[in-house]
């Protein structure tokens, strides 16, 4: 773990406001999909009176185009922060499970038998080494 500091509750809480965001953003872009489609509508087109649904113009057919063209960004946009949120969590977890771990293989080294190091260390002043 050595170079990692991570602050569990720090994370924690700005997942917190990036969630907030991530859900606003959702928002946005179903309202963008009927906005857009609204729009594409209401461009009107250069045609004279007809029957039924308006054909769609030269504008509508811009609107549409652009939509066709900037879909997968906005898809990819809703997936990157998905993906960057679960892999944040992941890290943290695979973090704090790393503390946890070594501390319980600390706890097993503790729990074991004195080496003759160790014993030799013990009966001696302290500040004294071996071979001295």
């Amino acid at each position: 773990m050595t170079g990692w500091d991570i602050d569990p509750g720090g994370v924690e809480s700005i997942l917190s406001l990036v969630g907030l965001a991530a859900k606003d953003l959702s928002k946005d872009v179903r309202g963008y999909g009927r906005n857009v489609q609204d729009a594409a509508v209401s461009a009107g087109t250069i045609s004279g009176p007809y029957c039924g649904e308006a054909p769609a113009g030269p504008v509508g057919a811009a609107v549409v185009n652009f939509v066709t063209d900037t879909q997968h960004k906005i898809t990819f946009m809703a997936a990157r922060a998905k993906k960057s949120m679960d892999g944040t969590v992941k890290a943290t977890t695979e973090y704090i499970e790393g503390d946890l771990a070594m501390a319980a293989r600390a706890q097993r080294e503790a729990a074991k038998a004195p080496t003759p190091a160790e014993l030799r260390a013990a009966g001696k002043p302290s500040g004294e080494r071996d071979g001295k």
